[in-house]
């Protein structure tokens, strides 16, 4: 018969606990880009130019403010419509600080839990991140039809003197069917 080596479970406790803090030590969640710099009220008005080249002039306006664990960005667009409609829209999104230091997850609606998590594009409802990467703020918006064909919206918002210069473009199925740059200016 062999011999039988006791060891003592204290060991064992011990490197558990060192493995748990050097664990805790390295997951640390990444330290987010500043927001401070984009927040503030903007204003201007642009000509949307679709993918058959018509235009568009819409108003828009824009508000980014800042949260604990992430921001807010709410932006209103007004279209007026060649006939003399007048379509308003407006949309308000909270961003979350990911673990990934520059991007951002979208909390657009609440779970069972309580907690806020993205919307399911397998739902037909976008899914929507954003991210900072160095002076531009960018939000972007997948959206996935029922044929699983897919739209994809960004929102460049890069900070220039006395506000922000905006590009916007639409893709479907990866070509481009839309677009708009402006200026718009801080209030």
């Amino acid at each position: 018969m062999g011999t039988l080596v006791r060891t003592c479970p204290l060991k064992y406790i011990v490197f558990s606990l060192g493995v748990l803090f050097w664990a805790a030590l390295h997951s640390v969640p990444a330290q987010a880009a500043d927001i401070t710099p984009f927040v503030g009220d903007y204003v201007g008005s642009a000509n949307v130019v679709d993918d058959d080249g018509t235009e568009t002039p819409r108003d828009m306006s824009v508000s980014i403010h800042e949260m604990r664990n992430g921001f807010n960005i709410s932006w209103t667009t007004t279209t007026y419509k060649a006939d003399g409609r007048i379509k308003e829209q407006k949309f308000s999104i909270d961003f979350k600080q990911s673990d990934r230091a520059d991007v951002f997850s979208a909390a657009m609606k609440r779970n069972v839990f309580g907690h806020e998590v993205p919307l399911d594009p397998m739902q037909g409802e976008p899914f929507v991140w954003g991210r900072i990467e160095g002076d531009t703020l960018t939000v972007f918006s997948l959206f996935i039809d029922e044929t699983g064909d897919y739209e994809l919206q960004q929102y460049d918002r890069t900070l220039a003197e006395g506000g922000l210069d905006l590009s916007f473009s639409r893709f479907r199925g990866g070509e481009k069917s839309r677009s708009v740059e402006t200026f718009l200016r801080k209030q």
